[in-house]
């Protein structure tokens, strides 16, 4: 089967773990080492969100004077190179030496009408404090929502229109590269209006889960998993009667209300898979890869199943 692996930020970089290099590198190992063994049956495509990690960038550009920090689509771009290399490197030392690797830089079209310009959702960073949030938004003039107990940075979130790399993408995964792409949703960028053929980057983040979706469709993949830190899709989630889903139809798993800064992004890109190809998306814990590729774990969405089932 071809698989594409949309690994969330925060499997890469759990809330409240220190922003170091050593603890993402952790992470990436254990990753790797719960998708290493399915890589030896099946061609797989890693993509990887970046939130934590382009929060980070921004915060250490923001040392610099305003007018000479860098721009999210350049963070982006940044954040694709180091949690490639990582992830290349920790697959490498657990696959054959003949296994070959490569990261693509990723640059995805967005609409500069798209809706989320004027709403920013996409969570950027570390959490805060009120009192510290507030100082940031003064001082940065970022934008601020609540966050569980805490306050994150938003930044804009517009959906994802085309990837210009997906020929090269398709030609590697000829020659059997295991490829990792689209980090953090890719880099943004739109042609400026009036100005045809300028490609310019933009200054926002968008949703890897909705990427990714794109990216498995482009790729006539047969299974679309996103890896995060839950084991599935919980309703009424946090709550005494909270229950995992199993197997659900996109009808079924559509007519419930999930976070739109969590697993609603994800429940969305799951059911538009499943609609839009006829195969199976599935939304699971890192751990769990290979048993979600057997059906054994995590929630999975097809349209073929006829009513929804619990873990």
């Amino acid at each position: 089967m071809r698989i594409v692996i949309a690994l969330g930020g925060n499997a890469l970089l759990k809330r409240g773990e220190p922003m170091t290099a050593e603890t993402q590198r952790r992470n990436i190992r254990d990753a790797a080492m719960a998708i290493a063994p399915i890589t030896k049956e099946h061609q797989v495509v890693i993509t990887h969100g970046n939130g934590p990690q382009v929060g980070l960038l921004a915060l250490q550009g923001a040392a610099y004077k305003p007018d000479e920090a860098y721009p999210l689509d350049v963070l982006g771009a940044e954040t694709e190179g180091m949690i490639g290399y990582m992830l290349e490197q920790e697959l490498g030392n657990l696959l054959p030496f003949e296994v070959p690797f490569a990261t693509l830089l990723t640059m995805v079209e967005v609409d500069g009408d798209d809706p989320g310009f004027a709403n920013p959702t996409k969570f950027v960073g570390p959490v805060y404090a009120k009192p510290d949030a507030d100082r940031l938004a003064a001082e940065k003039q970022w934008i601020f929502k609540q966050d569980g107990d805490k306050w994150r940075r938003v930044v804009p979130s517009p959906m994802p229109k085309r990837i210009f790399e997906i020929r090269p993408v398709k030609w590697l995964l000829e020659k059997g590269t295991i490829v990792i792409c689209a980090g953090g949703g890719g880099i943004p960028t739109l042609y400026e209006k009036g100005k045809e053929r300028l490609l310019v980057g933009v200054e926002a983040v968008i949703d890897k889960d909705f990427c990714s979706e794109l990216l498995a469709r482009e790729l006539d993949a047969d299974l679309f998993i996103m890896a995060t830190d839950a084991q599935a899709v919980f309703t009424d989630w946090g709550k005494p009667e909270q229950k995992a889903i199993h197997r659900a139809n996109p009808a079924s798993i559509g007519g419930h209300s999930f976070p739109a800064g969590s697993m609603g992004p994800k429940v969305e890109a799951a059911c538009r898979f499943a609609s839009k190809t006829g195969k199976s998306a599935a939304i699971g814990a890192l751990a769990d890869i290979a048993a979600i590729v057997q059906g054994d774990r995590g929630t999975i969405v097809n349209a073929a199943f006829e009513e929804m089932t619990w873990h």
